[in-house]
Parts: C-alpha cells; structure tokens; sequence
C-alpha cells in the first residue's frame, strides 16, 4: 500500500511541476505588427479595440489595417483553448473556427482562413510537432508546426502557431505560410501593451502604436473610502495591473494585483491611523499615486 501511495504522490507532483497551463491568445488589449518585404519593408497592425456581444456570446472587436468595418470579432472559449473569428454583416453573422490548443501531435485540422490572401478553406492539416520555446518574457510556450495532409489538394505550404499569439501568419489565416516576403510573417504581438512575441529579424525594435496608452490610461481611476470602514474602492480601475501600499517611511506594506477587474477594495483596517500612499500600475508602465488617511 506504501509503495502505491508513494507512486501516486510522485506521479501526481511530477504532473504539477512539468504540465504548462494554457496561455490564452486574447488579452484585454491585443496588437498584432505582420511584416512584408519586397523592395523594401511594410508593417500592417492589427488589434482589438473594444468588446460587445453577438448571440450572448463575448467578442473583442478585430480592428486595423483590413478590419476596420468593426464587423470582425475575436472570441476564445479558454477551458476548450479554442479561437473564433465571426464576420458580422447586414443582421447576419458566421462564426470560423481558427484555432484549437487542445490539439496533440499527429491530429489533423482543417484549417480556415477566412477573409484573408489565402484559400479560405485551406484543406486539413497533420499537426507534426509541438516544440516549447521562449518568447519575450523569457518563458517557455508551445509552438505548434503544421504542414498539408496528404491529399491535400488546396495548400501547398506550412503553418505555425503560437499558443498565446496565434499565427506566425496574419491573425485570421491560422493556415497561412509565414513568409516575410509573401503576405507577411508576424513580427510584434503585444497584450496590454507589454511585448509577448518578437520577431526583430527585419525591424529594428517592437513598439505599440494604437494601444500605446502609457500616460493616459490611469486618467480615469478614482478613489473612494466606504463609510466606518478600513476600505478603500479604486473605481475605473480595469487598466490597473496592480496596486502598492507604502508608509511615510517609503517602506511597502502590501502589493495588490489585478486581472482586469473594474474595481479593487484596499483594506488597511489593519493598519495604524495615520497618510499612507497607493501607487497604481497601470498598463504600459504607467503609475499614479494616491494619498490616504487612515482613521
């Protein structure tokens, strides 16, 4: 019984410490920079700008270059690591699986590219290999090599994804060819403005342009104090990356972190009476700083 036990705890550790969690592509902002070379270099960018809902389903609006109808809609069912496009027009909408992470070695997938260069029903593909590599924060994240099954008839060239980003393609053509000398290859993808992926092989550097948000995106957060309470509310505050309580002394007491909530309670009924200050961390690096007096 020992020796069960003992393999059970062991599997079961081995599991937690080498199994990755699924990094979800879309982020509350997204920012997609794809490159083409041909006498000389152009970047298209694409991001999400803005939410709404279709059939009581959550969309981020596609916006850019090629979208800027606003009637492309991004969603991602994470618990199933699947990625939907839906093209919305005239009261009518039809919705293209792009994406699904769930995928394992050797399954095929039929890829769409729906409104992009390539064929909008490329054919299946065989999933060859799943290959970790680092990204920009220096860690570790599927890259999923995809090539044409055979009969394939339709494409004719290789794809690859990366979970957290999407196509090495353009976003919408998880069955695109990633060629800088052909409809482009993916070479900057931010999430709330902070860079995930980089590709600096014909650029010189990855910087945001329409989610560059760093000086005024903490305009809005407010700050209230509930009645004979230790609590305070930062309202407004879905730009907020997180929160950090210091004394007078300049000595940090606490750090509060958020994940896109729209408001976050700071509790210092624990603490002496007395001014302490909030600084907020916003997207982009950006900060700004409240004084509080406790009582």
């Amino acid at each position: 019984m020992k020796r069960i036990l003992l393999f059970s705890i062991f599997t079961f550790f081995s599991f937690s410490i080498y199994a990755q969690a699924y990094k979800p592509l879309l982020d509350n902002l997204n920012e997609w920079h794809v490159t083409s070379c041909f006498s000389g270099c152009l970047t298209d960018v694409y991001y999400t700008n803005g939410d709404t809902i279709v059939d009581g389903k959550n969309y981020k609006i596609l916006d850019g270059f090629h979208y800027i109808s606003r009637t492309f809609l991004l969603r991602e069912e994470v618990n199933n690591k699947k990625v939907f496009l839906n093209f919305v027009a005239q009261g009518q909408n039809e919705e293209f699986l792009l994406y699904d992470f769930s995928l394992n070695e050797g399954d095929t997938f039929n890829m769409l590219n729906p409104y992009s260069p390539f064929p909008q029903d490329g054919g299946n593909f065989v999933l060859d290999s799943i290959i970790e590599r680092p990204l920009a924060d220096g860690n570790e994240y599927r890259h999923f090599y995809f090539s044409p099954a055979p009969g394939n008839t339709i494409s004719t060239e290789n794809s690859v994804w990366v979970e957290g980003a999407g196509s090495l393609s353009i976003i919408n053509a998880p069955g695109g060819n990633p060629d800088i000398n052909g409809a482009g290859h993916l070479s900057c993808f931010f999430k709330n403005t902070e860079i995930f992926y980089a590709n600096l092989d014909s650029i010189n550097d990855c910087i945001p342009i329409h989610l560059n948000v760093k000086k005024h995106n903490l305009d809005e957060v407010v700050i209230s104090k509930q009645n004979n309470t230790g609590i305070c509310v930062l309202s407004n505050a879905q730009n907020v990356k997180s929160v950090k309580i210091f004394n007078l002394s300049g000595k940090q007491l606490k750090l509060i972190t958020n994940d896109n909530q729209k408001s976050i309670n700071v509790d210092l009924s624990n603490y002496q009476n007395g001014m302490y200050i909030l600084l907020v961390n916003g997207l982009g690096d950006s900060k700004k700083s409240f004084k509080i007096i406790n009582f």
